[in-house]
């Protein structure tokens, strides 16, 4: 099992510190696991011995060392994701029960709402697809504000690396950048009551002329 393939360069960061964390518990694990075994195997121990300055010097600056080659990218990511940057295109995003709705601010009323598709029979993804999916054009800054109408959602795309709690009252915010075109499906990431696993999130990203083009038709 494995990560969703990214479409942000956030997300492929994440994805990278993952992999580099995962390498390292691997490690760890196996060179504990090698010791215990020496230890059980080992006849030669010295029972005199109470304790050893050097070595416990050792085990303690490995470790350190060990947490600021995590840290350091760890930082550098969680940086990243808060950074700011003009965006393009801004997007409000309100969480419903149990459906969510979309409004393009840069567009004088260009709003829907986005319910998944009960249709079993239909040639689709069952309970991940939708019948308005979000269309965003890629290769563009895109800002999208998130809130809630009655009770605590999150807007959560994994491709993305985004997930962003909707609170009522509360506007909450994430920038990303789509690097390529696709089809991408998320889904409400917090317990927001009965219907909470049937509002999922499709998002189509497509070229600016074909964006444009459905802006026309809309």
């Amino acid at each position: 099992m494995n990560f969703q393939d990214y479409n942000t360069y956030i997300m492929m960061m994440m994805t990278e510190f993952h992999d580099f964390a995962l390498m390292l518990l691997i490690i760890i694990m196996l060179y504990i696991m090698y010791m215990i075994f020496w230890f059980f195997n080992n006849i030669y121990i010295n029972k005199n011995i109470l304790h050893n300055q050097f070595i416990e010097i050792v085990w303690t600056i490995i470790p350190v060392f060990i947490l600021i080659f995590m840290a350091l990218p760890s930082l550098k990511i969680l940086y990243m994701i808060e950074e700011t940057m003009n965006p393009n295109l801004s997007l409000k995003i309100l969480g419903h029960q149990w459906y969510w709705s979309y409004e393009y601010c840069d567009f004088y009323n260009i709003d829907f709402d986005s319910f998944m598709i009960l249709n079993d029979k239909m040639k689709m993804i069952r309970l991940l697809d939708v019948d308005n999916r979000l269309i965003l054009p890629y290769n563009l800054n895109i800002r999208g504000m998130i809130s809630s109408v009655d009770v605590i959602h999150s807007w959560a795309l994994p491709v993305l690396g985004v997930k962003v709690d909707a609170v009522p009252g509360r506007i909450n915010q994430c920038l990303f950048y789509l690097n390529r075109m696709g089809i991408y499906y998320g889904q409400c990431s917090e317990i927001c009551g009965l219907n909470h696993s049937f509002m999922p999130i499709v998002l189509e990203s497509v070229t600016m002329k074909n964006f444009l083009k459905w802006l026309k038709n809309f």
